[in-house]
């Protein structure tokens, strides 16, 4: 099947190309780009006014499939993601059994396989039942389809452990993901250490719980020459020191989410328990400095942490509910914001989106070029709505910003040349 994007604005952060012009794609592969195709024969897509770019590709998912699909399942939240413009997901490893084992992997790729309209790469555990002590079989967990490692919701506290683990990851080709707190400083705590924790009078997490530990696995990637990736980075002294390790030529990475790129911790003054994440929302220092790290490349992607819970689960008191918010559907229109406070470019804001993480997990996309993979995402810049997460794809409904006012929206979906989200249809069955 031919499919053509007609009239759009093409955003290639690999090839560096913004341009206005036509894009011709053919049995899920990109076949050309240019002016004024032949459409005869081919479905088309109206893009005018529109950006047409590689699909993105989130690298910090929580999809909950295994054992926890009354939050979410590899169903729901890959429709969620579809309408979010994003064409791959990685999804972590803290499901019920967690994802430690090569079957609970190889089940993960089959669900995808069957019911998720995106690709859905699933990252293992770095320890056996993300306990920090018993390194997993990398190897084997690997070959069976893992594309990273990770604890994440959890600090490797031993240091010895995380050692080894960096150095077996460079034996399977891999990047260790790393959920950078101190669990002995963060203790209790559940809102940043500062004036608003003291106003709200609950248990403080101190910036300083990320710090350390950043600066520990840092000194560890520079120890074992390993690849080391640090997840939602959220404080200005994390930031100071992953730009030190790049300057210093370490193999470190690290993402940020929209909610740490947007929202203080001012959000939490209500009590409102989709304001609550690990690692919590920060001052304005700490926002300021993680968009500085984004703009200046410190930091490669934009990944959502999308953390869906039930309903009761979260209508609770705020130190008794769980951490994490959605993502998917807000994402694109969230981190608009530093488009258009000239922060970002719009290509700079895409290649954070898709080709930071498709560099970080050597996975398909984040590129227009002749004969890429066909995930491509139209979005339209500025188109103005409200985001009710009742309306949305996920079972879940813990948003930060459920009632908001939204400026850009995702108009297409494509995977593999198919269109799996619409704006005007909703998500397509395949």
């Amino acid at each position: 099947m031919r499919t053509l994007i007609r009239g759009g604005r093409l955003l290639d952060p690999a090839m560096k190309t913004d341009t206005e012009a036509d894009l011709l794609i053919e049995d899920g592969v990109i076949i050309d780009s240019g002016p004024e195709f032949d459409a005869a024969g081919t479905e088309i897509i109206d893009a005018s006014g529109c950006w047409v770019a590689p699909g993105f590709v989130d690298m910090h998912t929580h999809l909950r499939e295994p054992g926890q699909e009354y939050k979410e399942d590899i169903r729901s939240g890959g429709r969620a993601a579809a309408a979010g413009g994003f064409t791959s997901v990685a999804c972590m490893a803290n499901t019920t059994p967690v994802n430690d084992d090569p079957s609970v992997t190889k089940f993960i790729i089959d669900q995808a396989r069957k019911h998720s309209p995106v690709r859905v790469y699933p990252v293992a555990a770095a320890t056996i039942g993300l306990a920090g002590e018993v390194m997993t079989e990398m190897s084997a967990l690997r070959e069976a389809g893992a594309v990273a490692f990770s604890d994440d919701g959890r600090g490797t506290e031993d240091a010895n452990v995380m050692r080894h683990l960096l150095e077996y990851s460079k034996m399977v080709n891999a990047v260790v993901m790393v959920h950078a707190e101190d669990e002995c400083l963060r203790a209790e705590g559940v809102v940043n250490e500062g004036f608003v924790s003291t106003q709200l009078g609950l248990p403080p997490n101190p910036s300083a719980a990320e710090d350390i530990r950043v600066a520990r696995d840092i000194s560890l990637a520079r120890m074992t020459g390993a690849r080391l990736h640090i997840a939602h980075v959220s404080s200005k002294r994390a930031v100071d020191s992953i730009r030190a390790a790049r300057e210093e030529g370490l193999q470190v990475t690290a993402e940020v989410s929209p909610h740490h790129l947007t929202l203080t911790d001012s959000e939490t003054l209500g009590f409102d328990t989709s304001t609550k994440m690990a690692p919590p929302l920060r001052g304005s220092e700490d926002v300021e400095a993680c968009r500085k790290g984004l703009v200046e490349g410190v930091i490669d992607a934009i990944a959502t942490d999308h953390a869906p819970h039930a309903v009761y689960e979260k209508d609770v008191e705020f130190i008794s509910a769980p951490c994490g918010i959605l993502g998917f559907e807000t994402a694109y229109p969230v981190v608009m914001d530093m488009v258009r406070s000239g922060e970002l470019s719009p290509l700079e804001l895409m290649d954070r989106m898709s080709l930071g993480a498709v560099r970080i997990l050597d996975v398909p996309g984040g590129s227009l070029e002749t004969g890429s993979v066909a995930d491509v995402v139209v979005l339209d810049p500025s188109r103005i709505w409200k985001y009710d997460p009742a309306q949305g794809y996920s079972k879940s409904r813990n948003s930060p910003w459920a009632g908001r006012e939204m400026e850009g929206q995702v108009a297409y979906t494509l995977v593999a040349g198919n269109v799996v989200f619409d704006r005007e249809r909703g998500v397509l069955e395949q």
